[in-house]
């Protein structure tokens, strides 16, 4: 007798979970084995962490990038059948070859839009340009991303955005860059909704203070005042590491996750309280 097709697909979930939880004892392959992730903003932070623990775990990744150095050092530190990307979240044209490339590579079983541009100031010195500058590169790139790949995603994907605990904190020097990140914890409820017809999911990662080198524009001295201020704030009394960052990221983005959209997982130490 044919099962109803919502029975079929409930029992296909279930075996998900059931492959998964029994490799989790020894006896299947990892839970990215067969699967194809792509992280933009992969070069390095938790987005290099999250690419190397995928292809540990039996995936193939396609990760993104601006920086040679980076790019190059990626090149080193992944599999050769990787794929390594040079490409601006920002530019409309690169999000096309994007898209292309990726349609070329093969259907996607997750999508970490990872990429980010910050800038901190007081509220007087956001000017016109600095403004569109961040918005372009943190609200109209993956939402342009998203657009190009969706077509990309297998039933059953999940994507994930980079948010951050900017939004939350009230912090005076930050209110451009917490404005284009409230604006992704927006967009991201929407396409829960969106994408779920077609049995894709959608979430949000917040990270805190994390060990990376996002905060590379400012000044050494600066920025070191600027950490040592937040980690004071932390319960846990410490940055997190790329790897912690990434461990949440991976679990999203795994069938693990296969009950979790519309959500915001944050990745903090316990900074912000929502």
């Amino acid at each position: 007798m044919e099962l109803p097709f919502f029975v079929s697909k409930r029992l296909a979930r279930l075996r998900k979970v059931d492959l998964h939880f029994r490799n989790q004892q020894g006896l299947f392959m990892s839970r990215f084995e067969g699967k194809r992730v792509l992280i933009t903003g992969g070069t390095s932070g938790m987005g290099l962490a999250g690419a190397q623990r995928i292809v540990s775990e039996g995936g193939e990744v396609a990760i993104t990038g601006l920086n040679e150095t980076r790019l190059a050092e990626a090149r080193k530190l992944l599999p050769a059948s990787s794929l390594i990307l040079k490409s601006d979240a920002a530019s409309e044209a690169d999000i096309e070859t994007l898209a292309a490339t990726i349609a070329q590579w093969g259907a996607l079983d997750g999508l970490w839009l990872n990429a980010g541009y910050a800038e901190v100031g007081a509220p007087e010195s956001v000017t016109a340009e600095s403004f569109n500058r961040m918005m372009n590169a943190n609200v109209r790139g993956p939402m342009l991303q998203l657009a190009a790949l969706s077509g990309a995603l297998h039933s059953g994907a999940s994507v994930l955005v980079t948010a951050s605990s900017s939004v939350y904190e009230g912090a005076a020097m930050t209110s451009l860059y917490a404005a284009t990140k409230g604006a992704v914890v927006a967009m991201v409820k929407s396409w829960a909704s969106a994408l779920a017809p077609r049995d894709i999911r959608a979430n949000t990662l917040v990270p805190g203070p994390i060990e990376t080198n996002f905060r590379h524009f400012m000044p050494e001295e600066s920025r070191q005042q600027f950490e040592d201020f937040v980690v004071s704030q932390v319960p846990l009394r410490r940055a997190g590491t790329a790897q912690e960052a990434a461990a949440v990221a991976l679990f999203l983005l795994s069938d693990d996750a296969s009950y979790v959209t519309g959500s915001q997982y944050a990745v903090d130490g316990g900074l912000v309280h929502y």
